[in-house]
């Protein structure tokens, strides 16, 4: 019997999804964490987040390699990606990073596919920037990655601020993908759990930076914005790092066996 389980485990992919890495703190994080986590777990991908990998605003292409370097295989981003203007120009490079798929006419790509696996990077319109429709847009991408070549799995990113619109975008894809994972709000969500159909769903994945924060930038900063109500730059946080994560465990036939979060503490 164990032979067995052992072999049917080998037909799965087994995929980490890191949440918004948030500047230095977030990247140091990952340096310590992800290789130890690739055999730890045994995984096949990680994906990361890395929107806010540039002191919190964007992210440059040293910090592509960066996370390449640390293990990351494949890096999303949202409505922070282009903060940095310098990589702009390499959008189209064939790096391994990409922006939402529903931005109407932008350098870049909106899904990337390594191995046997294809992600995509969407980003919501609820209290968000004005895109192209982040279903119908998926729609079109999946049609088209799909055409003439099937993959083992199916990764979305879907960058978004209201629960609402994650929840149906979950329930828009179930079955059409292996894995829907939100992020953005860099504050992780506990309603991970496969849908009825087999794609494997979380909320909000969380984010990769200082524990003691407001979603990763400094405590005094956000409060000074929130009482005086003047503009203010935000800066990263120090001290303590949260790695939040879920890893997603796929079968043969592209569902979701199990979707479970996956929290480290990096002091």
């Amino acid at each position: 019997v164990q032979i067995a389980l052992a072999w049917l485990r080998t037909l799965a992919l087994r995929i980490l999804m890191m949440g918004d890495v948030i500047g230095k703190p977030g990247r140091s994080a990952i340096k310590e964490l992800v290789e130890p986590l690739r055999s730890e777990l045994s995984l096949d991908f990680v994906i990361a987040n890395g929107e806010n990998a540039a002191g919190g605003y964007g992210i440059t292409l040293d910090i592509v390699h960066e996370l390449q370097n640390c293990g990351v295989d494949v890096i999303t981003s949202g409505n922070h990606i282009w903060d940095q203007k310098e990589i702009i120009p390499y959008m189209d490079s064939g790096i391994p990073l990409i922006r939402p798929a529903n931005y109407p006419d932008a350098p870049g790509s909106g899904c990337f596919v390594t191995g046997d696996l294809l992600v995509v990077n969407l980003m919501g319109r609820v209290f968000m920037p004005a895109l192209d429709c982040p279903f119908r847009t998926v729609d079109r991408v999946l049609e088209e990655m799909t055409k003439d070549h099937s993959y083992k799995a199916i990764v979305v990113d879907f960058h978004a601020e209201a629960t609402s619109e994650k929840q149906g975008m979950g329930w828009y894809l179930d079955g059409r993908v292996s894995a829907v994972v939100g992020t953005h709000t860099h504050v992780g969500t506990v309603d991970a759990r496969v849908l009825t159909d087999g794609t494997g769903f979380v909320t909000d994945v969380g984010m990769t930076g200082p524990v003691n924060s407001v979603i990763g930038s400094d405590i005094e900063s956000v409060l000074g914005r929130f009482l005086s109500g003047m503009p203010r730059r935000l800066a990263v946080a120090a001290g303590p790092v949260m790695m939040n994560s879920v890893l997603i465990e796929i079968d043969d036939y592209g569902k979701a066996k199990s979707v479970e979060r996956i929290d480290r503490k990096v002091e």
